[in-house]
């Protein structure tokens, strides 16, 4: 493979004739596309050439997770790396599919492009935007409300979705059917609740959850507290009834259960590793008593630490 010259200030490859950022992304994308195809083609990397789709799920799901970290650790020339490594999972997917007589990732970057542009009418047009394939009659004229961006989005989704059943002569579909199964169970949750919601099967507001978070408690106690082996797939049910019910009060607060559990791991991080710097022998030979002490420690000088930054407080588990 023949590569452009280097730039001076990356040591990336790009094409002489890039002088925009725009172009220098073009013209790396195409690179990268070539050497996805050279990594699969007879000849190339062995791992590769044996990978599938559903050798490669996993890895997909490592790497956003590993974006979310960066994110959170606002970690930016790591975030680089890693949106990098989220977009060869793209360009793998894209390039299995061509082998296969698929898709190839040109027809990805269309469907993507005329989306866009589809559910921004506001931004490129009216006239754009139905060229692109939209079908909804929505106002243009959002005058810089994102409320009124997100409704216009929501309508033009829904009009997307009923001229995709139609073409496809698709049955009708149960309701929740329009929630994917193929997300993070506690995102799916949020979805279920929310979709629930539109038919008015939801609770009134966040306080009616309480009750029933006490309640699904209590039953979890029950079927635990019976010890008995062949009550696990009762307790794993109260368990999941439980966990979807602290979702939906989620959804009513505002918050989302993925980022509230992901901030509550890290401050229990943070916490356990001064517990470890604290203690003056292995935590394993101390008493529960001597390690809640530790513990609570580890709270205090951490939350004094919050408190005396710029960081905004979280709420503690």
């Amino acid at each position: 493979m023949d590569f452009p010259r280097e730039s001076t200030s990356t040591g990336i490859p790009v094409s002489p004739a890039a002088t925009t950022d725009a172009e220098q992304a073009a013209a790396l994308f195409e690179q990268s596309v070539e050497i996805m195809m050279r990594l699969r083609a007879p000849g190339g990397c062995p791992w590769d050439r044996e990978q599938s789709f559903d050798s490669i799920r996993k890895y997909t799901l490592e790497e956003t997770y590993e974006v979310f970290d960066a994110i959170d650790r606002r970690d930016w020339p790591h975030l680089a790396e890693e949106l990098g490594d989220l977009l060869l999972q793209v360009l793998f997917y894209a390039e299995m599919a061509a082998n296969e007589g698929h898709f190839t990732i040109s027809e990805v970057l269309d469907h993507l492009n005329r989306k866009l542009v589809r559910r921004h009418p506001h931004v490129f047009g009216e006239e754009a935007s139905r060229a692109a394939g939209n079908n909804a009659d929505v106002d243009a004229l959002v005058e810089g409300s994102s409320a009124a961006v997100l409704r216009n989005w929501e309508e033009i989704k829904a009009a997307e979705k009923r001229n995709k059943a139609t073409s496809q002569s698709m049955q009708t579909q149960a309701r929740l059917d329009a929630v994917p199964r193929a997300l993070p169970a506690l995102a799916e949750a949020s979805k279920l609740g929310a979709e629930a919601r539109k038919c008015g099967f939801d609770w009134v507001e966040w306080r009616d959850l309480l009750p029933k978070l006490a309640e699904e408690t209590a039953e979890l106690e029950t079927e635990a507290a019976s010890h008995d082996p062949a009550r696990k797939p009762a307790v794993e049910a109260e368990l999941g009834d439980l966990l979807f019910t602290a979702v939906n009060l989620g959804r009513h607060l505002g918050v989302d259960a993925e980022m509230a559990l992901r901030g509550c791991n890290r401050r229990f991080r943070e916490r356990f590793k001064l517990m470890e710097a604290a203690a003056e022998k292995p935590l394993e030979e101390l008493s529960p008593g001597e390690l809640e002490t530790l513990w609570e420690n580890a709270k205090h000088t951490l939350g004094s630490s919050a408190s005396s930054s710029n960081a905004t407080p979280e709420a503690e588990p």
